[in-house]
């Protein structure tokens, strides 16, 4: 090419070639992950969900993998709670990714992100990433439903995902997220009734709770002798704001070191047809 020639144009011909990067930097489509995945075993997760509100992937990774995240979450806990909701007993770590990479596989986990892709969208964000530690003697969270703050009226298409990793195994006593089955098809306006069926969900160490966003649920009070460590992430569609801002709290320094999954998951993507841009290129350039 001659210098001081330009390129030829590239043709618009409709929206979705709008998706990548027109540079062709990152112009390459990403595997699927719902093509690395178990495809039955998928429909089957996604089947419980639509039905129940939530489904228990037990053991997701193995026992050396969650006493390593024990390991590293222990020194990163804050104080107690600064009202009932937070809990009085309860510690909370937030903005994980800028302070640990024990997490990545378990944000990126494979087999979510093949759900989160078939329930949501393809390109899902991560709304919220944060450890809970229930001490004993904390009384039972008030119930609520994780994607309250969207302001559309139920029954509504899913908005969210959440996921509640199990570090410690899930118990009657130790407080067991409690949730109420169904509940995310529940009306605008209906809230948990005392007759209302509801009740822990039992859960080994290492395994994830998926929940519908709209499902009802609560910390369990710990009536045991020891605390209950989880940790939570909070998927949305890329279209909604998330909960954290996740720009802010997590350095693009880091995300520069991240992998391409959890990158996306925190908006370093072009969602079709141009939401997510920066100065009108694909928000990775920024990492370079």
């Amino acid at each position: 090419m001659e210098q001081g020639t330009r390129a030829a144009p590239i043709r618009i011909t409709s929206m979705d070639d709008l998706e990548h990067d027109l540079a062709g930097t990152f112009g390459a489509k990403n595997a699927s992950a719902r093509d690395l995945v178990d495809r039955v075993r998928l429909r089957e997760d996604i089947a419980t969900l639509d039905r129940t509100g939530y489904v228990v992937l037990e053991r997701a990774i193995d026992e050396a993998a969650t006493a390593e995240v024990k390991r590293a979450l222990e020194g990163l806990m804050g104080p107690f709670g600064r009202n009932t909701f937070e809990g009085l007993k309860t510690q909370r770590a937030y903005s994980l990714l800028a302070k640990t990479r024990v997490l990545d596989g378990l944000i990126a986990h494979p087999h979510i992100l093949a759900l989160l892709e078939t329930v949501l969208d393809p390109d899902p964000l991560l709304s919220a990433c944060l450890a809970i530690n229930i001490s004993p003697g904390e009384a039972e969270q008030a119930a609520h439903y994780d994607t309250g703050f969207y302001k559309v009226p139920r029954p509504r298409p899913i908005l969210g995902v959440s996921v509640i990793w199990a570090i410690d195994g899930f118990t009657g006593d130790n407080g067991a997220t409690v949730g109420w089955p169904g509940s995310h098809l529940w009306a605008e306006g209906r809230v948990p009734a005392p007759g209302d069926v509801h009740g822990p969900v039992l859960a080994p160490p290492g395994s994830a709770v998926v929940f519908h966003g709209d499902m009802w649920h609560a910390g369990g009070a710990n009536r045991s002798g020891q605390t209950r460590m989880a940790v939570t992430a909070q998927y949305c569609r890329p279209w909604l704001r998330t909960q954290e801002n996740m720009s802010l709290a997590v350095p693009s320094s880091v995300v520069s070191g991240l992998d391409d999954a959890l990158q996306r998951l925190l908006g370093y993507h072009i969602h079709p047809p141009f939401m997510g841009h920066v100065n009108g290129m694909h928000p990775k350039r920024l990492l370079d």
